[in-house]
């Protein structure tokens, strides 16, 4: 019954559900049962909450964001795979890297790459702020699903963006967030196009897009240590 709801919601996001969607959704669903009982990935544990609160979830930066040409794809915090993941399932023609500090969530994710035999999909295990210098300018997308304060997230994301890239932040209510992080994307030079706010379908909770664009190449001091960055020094 959730997969026919999963199917229909999607349906007015304008994305087609394939068997082999399905497949690889039932797969991930059940890897991420299994090794939440040992490694705590997520709080979400039902398969309702998992399919509408993770899986539709992760694909409504399509309500803004054109996924179908040859992009590169970062996403920043990404837990056990969200957006990035189910991104990659229904977009295979992205190129993604999955970045997470956290050693035991890009071992689960790792696991699952393998069993759904998915190309093309690179994990990292580090702090955003410690990525390695050829990502610098590198990717057309930076997504980024409830982590982090917006001020931060921007000096963690933009620097890896390409110029007229995106950086696509999946957020809750955001109004004073919005606010602090005026005067960072002042020097990251970039702006913010648009905010899309909407509801879960079922449960209704609010969430938001914060989509934010690139406009000039980011000064090489960014980003700094986190600690600074934290404090806003």
């Amino acid at each position: 019954m959730i997969q026919e709801i999963f199917i229909e919601e999607l349906s007015k996001l304008n994305i087609t559900v394939t068997d082999q969607n399905l497949k690889d959704l039932e797969m991930y669903k059940n890897l991420l049962i299994e090794y939440n009982q040992k490694f705590n990935l997520t709080a979400i544990k039902t398969e309702e909450a998992i399919y509408l609160k993770h899986f539709y979830d992760s694909l409504t930066i399509t309500k803004e964001v054109d996924l179908k040409g040859n992009l590169k794809l970062l996403d920043i915090g990404t837990g056990a795979g969200f957006p990035g993941l189910v991104l990659k399932i229904f977009y295979p023609n992205l190129e993604v890297v999955l970045l997470d500090s956290n050693h035991k969530k890009i071992t689960f994710l790792e696991t699952v790459i393998k069993e759904l035999n998915l190309k093309n999909i690179t994990c990292i295990n580090l702090r955003a702020e410690n990525l390695p210098s050829e990502y610098r300018e590198f990717f057309d997308i930076v997504t980024s699903r409830a982590v982090s304060d917006l001020r931060i997230l921007c000096e963690l994301s933009i620097p890896y963006l390409k110029v007229k890239g995106k950086m696509i932040a999946m957020k809750g209510n955001c109004e004073e967030e919005l606010k602090e992080s005026v005067k960072i994307l002042e020097k990251l030079d970039s702006k913010i196009l648009n905010v899309v706010e909407f509801k879960l379908p079922i449960e209704g909770s609010h969430r938001s897009l914060v989509i934010i664009e690139k406009e000039k190449e980011t000064n090489k001091m960014y980003p700094r240590n986190y600690d600074k960055i934290v404090k806003n020094r």
